[in-house]
């Protein structure tokens, strides 16, 4: 067992946490990065990635968080690739204990643990994940057009994703598991006026088909009743829209969140509850879980931390 010290221990990796190390670290900070088991984060398991400015011709997801983790490391970061297993917020300075029981010593913690897409629990999630299987249509949904791409949700999530892919593809079905739609009556509404989205109730989908990616659904209309019937969807992409788990769990009472788990900040800065720990990227965020706002608040959250230092003597 090893005791470390730093000014900063940011805890997770993806844009905020990689940001938050690159800006902390030109500070002459020397933040450590506690990276977890998915270094990089979701984007990782992103094929390419057009919506980043500065990226003309588009980036992989793993060459993308490849870059930034180097940048934090040339100004001084220390990157380790373990989880962090427990912290106590309770005094300062903060205690956290790594999953090997190191510890560690912070006068300041930066959040960026993110979110996990829910999924429907099938192989063919994962068979094809990249491959026409995503969670994300403002960040795949330019892929898909002219094209015929399936949502599977029936909340005002789901909505949003089928109004935005509408735009794009050539045909829309949204996958509702339920007779009728949880979403609000504004989005009911925009849905049935768009007249590329076809709405299919009382409808699971079961499987995924196709040679290289997604060339279809298999799904079954009225599960476990008399009327039960089962066809397959030729589409070309299939979106996930139930929803998101922040990766927030060793959090739970040590930090304020909402009812999903999400930590709560005082926008605009990214304070939490405690002072002198702040939360950046998707792990704070249930509305926009974009690569490029999760890297801005990481850059918002360093600077606060900074000043928090200077401001008790500490930097």
């Amino acid at each position: 067992m090893e005791e470390q010290r730093t000014k900063v221990l940011i805890i997770g990796s993806g844009p905020a946490g990689y940001t938050a190390g690159i800006y902390t670290s030109r500070a002459n900070l020397h933040p450590l990065i506690y990276e977890g088991h998915q270094p990089g984060g979701q984007l990782t398991q992103t094929t390419e990635i057009e919506n980043f400015p500065g990226y003309v011709d588009g980036v992989q997801g793993m060459e993308m968080m490849d870059q930034l983790r180097n940048q934090a490391e040339r100004f001084g970061a220390h990157v380790v690739s373990r989880s962090i297993a427990s912290v106590d917020f309770s005094k300062r300075p903060f205690r956290c204990v790594d999953e090997r029981g190191d510890i560690i010593i912070a006068e300041t913690v930066i959040i960026s643990t993110g979110a996990t897409a829910k999924y429907l629990g099938l192989p063919d999630e994962d068979k094809y994940n990249g491959l026409g299987v995503s969670a994300c249509a403002t960040c795949d949904g330019f892929f898909y057009r002219k094209k015929k791409v399936a949502v599977v949700g029936g909340g005002d999530t789901a909505c949003e994703e089928a109004l935005y892919l509408s735009t794009l593809a050539e045909k829309v079905y949204m996958i509702v598991r339920k007779d009728h739609l949880r979403a609000s009556d504004i989005m009911k509404k925009r849905v049935d006026e768009r007249e590329n989205i076809e709405i299919l109730f009382n409808c699971n989908t079961v499987g995924l088909y196709g040679e290289g990616g997604v060339e279809g659904a298999r799904i079954v209309r009225n599960l476990a009743t008399p009327e039960q019937e089962e066809f397959d969807l030729p589409i070309d992409g299939f979106f996930l829209a139930i929803g998101h788990t922040p990766n927030t769990s060793i959090f739970k009472g040590q930090l304020e969140m909402d009812d999903e788990g999400y930590i709560k900040v005082e926008a605009p800065h990214t304070y939490t509850s405690v002072e002198g720990v702040y939360a950046a990227g998707d792990c704070a965020d249930p509305i926009y879980r974009q690569a490029v706002s999760a890297a801005g608040t990481g850059c918002r959250a360093a600077i606060d931390a900074e000043r928090f230092l200077l401001e008790k003597g500490l930097e």
